[in-house]
């Protein structure tokens, strides 16, 4: 039997520490005064996200001390998200808090000092403000030291753009004793982690079983859980750290859990690896992209077609096991009569009828939103429940046996809603193009004109505009105007605070040395090596400054030049040739 090998219940995940095993392992540092730096990880040896070994068992559920700093510092600078419908311990920390504020000016000091610095990093989002930090809180090591356990140069993107907040936060735990509440209310972490644990299980179980995959001890791969419950339980981080799958969870008052989000991110980590596994069977997918450009999709899923087969297939197989909203009929135990048999087939029937109507409905939805592969890979998923083959057995002659022109007639005639859905696994919502964005689109079809226009009106109304200015560089580069393009980047890399824009624009600037006309090799170099630091997540951005690393950029000359002039214009150095050129063969 497979259940058979999977391994049992009371082991899938690791269990916490007790209170007291907690407080043991910290009280010997507790008194010792935290360190000033924020470059140096406070303990040597293996990773240790969100506090936990780089050993053991591969999925765990873990409560985490350093983002509960993290979400009692926001909260006590007026995070109230979702409040009413939190777990109770979430007020209770809140209230001791406030007690500890209201008798301690040393303390509401610390606290100004934090809230000024979480108000000054506000990205005008509140799904974005919260991730940052939670990304920063993953990635430190646990109270008094709240230091990186990585450098800096290693830290995720959001994560870097507030580790600075890090002196100000170990002051603020130090002034309100933060660790004692941590410990006053650890018991309550561990029930709900009690409470928690079953349900969660399950749907991990459920997802293993489905898929015939069974759950393996360590394999270098983790897939983490934590439970904070000073977060608002509607917003659900998940991250994507090297090799390791990370979910940052609230549960509500009454202890549920967003479990479709936690078992979408498990589904990430037990699928990525079969699809990039397969990166030339996915590659002949290519021209299913170009049918997609119009969807509401965010930009890697619009790039990458092996980031778009992999979330096609995780909607596939989540319309699969779907909770249709109605109990499938139970076979009876003992049948006495051939009617009661002949009655069971009829409403078994009847169910998986009633049952497919609502899960093509979602299958349709996805369709619509761009994820163009579901109702195939739906199909197909179907086929393999009657020969109960595992996926990632039969995923190759999927794709394999896939009519490629036939998907992209079937993609060419679908009508894309105009607005996209949330994605939490590391990436912001989209959302529908306004503003500047529909700028950006007049860019890509070479409405320079009109480009131009809108960047300048969103410049009358806020000379400070980091993003018009980017349009306005990229323009002044298409337009063969070296100088505004400098003055424009410039003004970029002091008003920005987008990792992506800040390390395109380093970028830029190191593709303009290379080819001007006295080319400056050793500031081109720098500029490179400051894309790289930026540290960008987007795999096309690491690739395009390791080529300016390795060899001058080169513009590509045009097919019917008229001279050497034109050959050597730097003609759009951000455009999808250099692009495509620089694309990492999967």
């Amino acid at each position: 039997m497979y259940l058979n090998r999977i391994i049992s219940l009371g082991l899938l995940f690791a269990l916490p520490l007790t209170a007291a095993a907690q407080q043991s392992s910290s009280s010997s540092s507790s008194s010792q005064a935290p360190p000033d730096s924020t470059s140096q990880p406070a303990q040597p040896g293996p990773l240790r996200l969100g506090g936990v070994e780089r050993a053991g068992s591969g999925i765990q559920l873990e409560p985490s001390e350093s983002l509960f700093d993290i979400g009692a510092a926001m909260n006590a600078c007026g995070y109230d998200a979702d409040l009413a419908n939190s777990s109770p311990v979430r007020q209770k920390v809140r209230d001791d808090l406030n007690s500890v504020l209201q008798d301690s000016a040393e303390a509401r000091d610390a606290r100004d000092k934090v809230c000024a610095y979480i108000a000054a990093h506000d990205l005008g989002d509140s799904t974005r403000n919260l991730s940052q930090f939670v990304s920063l809180g993953i990635y430190l090591n646990p109270p008094p030291a709240l230091t990186p356990i990585t450098d800096l140069t290693e830290l995720p993107p959001d994560a870097a753009q507030v580790v600075e907040i890090l002196p100000l936060l170990r002051t603020f735990a130090e002034t309100t004793q933060l660790h004692l509440i941590w410990v006053r209310h650890r018991p309550e972490y561990e029930e709900l982690i009690a409470r928690i644990h079953d349900p969660l299980t399950k749907a991990i179980l459920d997802s293993n079983i489905y898929l015939h995959q069974p759950v393996s001890s360590y394999d270098g791969r983790r897939f983490l859980v934590f439970m904070e419950p000073m977060f608002a339980p509607a917003a659900v981080n998940a991250r994507v750290y090297g090799l390791d799958y990370v979910v940052a969870f609230s549960p509500t008052q009454g202890a549920e859990v967003r479990l479709d989000d936690v078992r979408h991110m498990y589904l990430h980590y037990l699928v990525e690896p079969m699809i990039y596994a397969r990166p030339q069977s996915i590659d002949r997918l290519t021209p299913l992209l170009k049918t997609v450009q119009d969807a509401p999709l965010e930009f890697i899923y619009k790039n990458d077609m092996v980031a778009l087969t992999t979330e096609c297939m995780i909607k596939a197989i989540e319309a699969r096991v779907m909770d249709v909203g109605f109990p499938k009929p139970k076979k009876p135990s003992q049948v006495k009569q051939r009617s009661e048999m002949e009655k069971y087939e009829a409403d078994l029937a009847d169910y998986e009828r009633r049952a497919e109507i609502v899960r093509q409905r979602l299958v349709d939805r996805d369709m619509r939103l761009g994820y163009v592969l579901t109702d195939y890979l739906y199909g197909k998923l179907a086929q393999l429940e009657h020969t109960n083959e595992a996926l990632k057995d039969s995923i190759g002659e999927i794709v394999y046996g896939m009519d490629v022109q036939h998907q992209v007639s079937v993609a060419k005639n679908i009508q894309f809603f105009p607005e996209g859905t949330r994605e939490f696994v590391g990436r912001t919502p989209v959302r529908q193009p306004k503003g500047l964005d529909l700028a950006e689109i007049k860019l890509m079809k070479g409405d320079r004109a009109g480009a131009d226009e809108m960047a300048q009106k969103a410049l009358a109304v806020n000379p400070n505009d980091p993003q018009a200015h980017y349009l306005k560089a990229r323009i002044a580069v298409l337009d063969g105007n070296p100088d505004d393009a400098l003055d424009e980047f410039n003004q970029v890399l002091k008003l920005s605070k987008d990792p992506r824009t800040l390390a395109w624009t380093h970028i830029y600037l190191g593709r303009m040395y290379d080819t001007q006309r006295e080319p400056d090799r050793a500031r081109a170099i720098n500029e490179y090596k400051a894309a790289l630091a930026v540290r960008d997540a987007r795999p096309d951005t690491k690739l395009a400054a390791e080529a300016g690393l390795k060899k001058p950029f080169t513009a590509p000359k045009r097919e019917h030049a008229t001279s050497d002039d034109e050959d050597n214009e730097p003609i759009d150095p951000t455009g999808r040739k250099e692009k495509e050129a620089y694309r990492p063969k999967q």
